[in-house]
């Protein structure tokens, strides 16, 4: 670091220090620059026009408030080492970093049986070996192995550094104040009690605005019916397009995407073959908006209808129900397709998409917010609270869609 200090100017939490060279190291690895090209929310731009910030910006956040959350636990008297500190802050640096393009279209579109959290961790284990064994701490901590199991739920549980920033993030680039949680009050409530995180009483109040908050955002931001919309529109692209690869049909795209395009890799190739992880982290959102440029103009009318509509704001209609999405509805719509755009039944079907969409926000079998009290008690934050209906909250709601192409008359 030429022994200069250096400093990032983020529009969330204003100046974030970055300590140390190992840190910086980090930083600059080309698999965390990468998230630079990978938008943190997706297609919700299309309902927000502000949503274009990075995943790079999330987990720059991200460290900061891991390196906040460690500085107030040590100053409530526990031990944590510089090196335990590093660590921390490098695993949640590099968490997100097995994202694909549009965050979580690509799972089980054009890779299949492995998480993103999944191919994170080959990653993390590829830039050890290159770092001579410096990362082996921070991976302990990501894979939750490591003794002081507290710093893991930094990095992934219910009142996560993770969960902290994205809201917070989220709610400042899409201009939904709802998710305008007080993560410096939460970070300040922080303690530990048997190895375990816990929020001290005085900090109710910030924890049931946080549950709140990210009950708001998901229903009016992460499962927007618009932005559900675009990303099921996409899914079918490329869904589409692969089905051209697997017929033999030549499409014009980058290296990378067509590595995916043409055959089909799951979690036993991604271990076994390492261009399989080259061509992945070659891939961004950049790969994809090339190829949907160029499909506007293909032959095949299903891709140029769909990757037109999705390039010109012309997404699918969606509906929500409360009940599944009727058979008949679906053998209606699709008829309708094949007859209005010529098409064969099976290729009609690439316009319209049903699903179920469902989601709770706090489950205690999960990982629990414990609240901690003068006397040394705990008590779940279900039983703690006055006001919440924890029992609400962790419900798991349940809703039907079907989203389809808008027929131009």
């Amino acid at each position: 670091m030429d022994n200069k200090r250096k400093i990032i100017n983020d529009p969330v939490f204003g100046f974030i220090n970055i300590p140390n060279e190992f840190i910086y190291r980090i930083i600059n690895h080309p698999y965390i620059q990468r998230l630079n090209r990978i938008k943190q929310l997706g297609l919700a731009f299309y309902v927000y026009p502000g949503a274009v910030h990075s995943r790079f910006h999330h987990s720059l956040g991200a460290m900061h408030l891991m390196s906040e959350a460690i500085a107030q636990l040590r100053t409530s008297g526990h031990a944590i080492s510089p090196e335990e500190k590093d660590a921390a802050m490098a695993c949640i640096l590099m968490h997100d970093i097995g994202h694909g393009p549009f965050s979580h279209v690509l799972e089980n579109t054009l890779v299949h049986n492995i998480r993103h959290e999944e191919i994170s961790l080959l990653l993390m284990q590829r830039m050890n070996r290159e770092m001579n064994g410096k990362l082996d701490v921070a991976i302990e901590i990501f894979k939750d192995t490591y003794p002081k199991r507290f710093l893991h739920q930094l990095v992934s549980g219910q009142l996560d550094v993770d969960r902290l920033d994205y809201l917070r993030r989220d709610s400042f680039f899409t201009g939904v104040t709802e998710g305008n949680i007080g993560s410096a009050r939460i970070i300040k409530m922080l303690n530990l009690k048997n190895d375990k995180l816990v929020v001290e009483a005085k900090g109710i109040y910030s924890i049931e605005n946080f549950l709140m908050a990210r009950r708001l955002m998901y229903w009016q931001v992460y499962l927007h019916k618009t932005a559900v919309a675009a990303e099921k529109m996409l899914i079918n692209i490329l869904k589409r397009a692969k089905s051209l690869a697997a017929g033999g049909m030549d499409l014009q795209v980058t290296p990378a995407l067509r590595y995916f395009l043409y055959q089909t890799e799951d979690k036993q190739i991604f271990e076994n073959k390492p261009e399989a992880l080259d061509f992945f982290v070659d891939l961004d959102d950049n790969d994809i908006w090339c190829a949907l440029k160029t499909w506007t103009n293909h032959p095949d009318k299903v891709l140029s209808l769909l990757s037109n509509g999705l390039i010109n704001r012309n997404l699918f209609k969606i509906e929500i129900r409360s009940e599944p999405v009727p058979p008949d509805f679906l053998k209606e719509k699709i008829n309708e397709y094949a007859v209005e755009y010529d098409l064969s039944i099976e290729d009609a079907s690439y316009l319209i998409y049903a699903d179920e969409i469902s989601t709770n926000m706090y489950s205690e079998a999960d990982d629990s917010i414990d609240i901690l009290y003068k006397d040394g008690s705990i008590k779940d934050i279900s039983g703690a609270s006055d006001m919440l209906n924890i029992h609400l909250l962790s419900k798991k709601v349940k809703k039907y869609y079907d989203c389809f192409l808008r027929v131009s008359k």
